[in-house]
């Protein structure tokens, strides 16, 4: 098992090139102490990106669900107002960390 973390865990070297802005940035968050080198920044952001993806892979399944479960059962009582609003709020989990 520890092999198959020490595999896991291989990093590769990568060069990348960044806007003046984003690189005053990257160094506040040094600066700050958030972090303590760019490259902890960028796998943080990475990690962040990769998360909000599977949120989302996980929130497309659900309406998905939700539809064909709606299909199957009809119509419904509630006016296109309150359907928006439902839709809205539900919406408003996926930007949440």
């Amino acid at each position: 098992m520890a092999m198959a973390m020490a595999m896991a865990m291989a990093m590769v070297k990568k060069s990348i090139t960044v806007t003046d802005q984003q690189n005053g940035w990257i160094k506040a968050q040094i600066q700050t102490g958030h972090f303590g080198n760019e490259s902890e920044v960028v796998r943080k952001l990475i990690r962040e990106r990769q998360l909000r993806e599977q949120q989302a892979a996980s929130e497309i399944e659900s309406i998905r669900a939700k539809l064909i479960h709606a299909e199957q059962s009809g119509f419904t009582d509630q006016t296109p107002e309150e359907t928006l609003r439902e839709i809205k709020a539900g919406l408003g989990r996926m930007q949440q960390p």
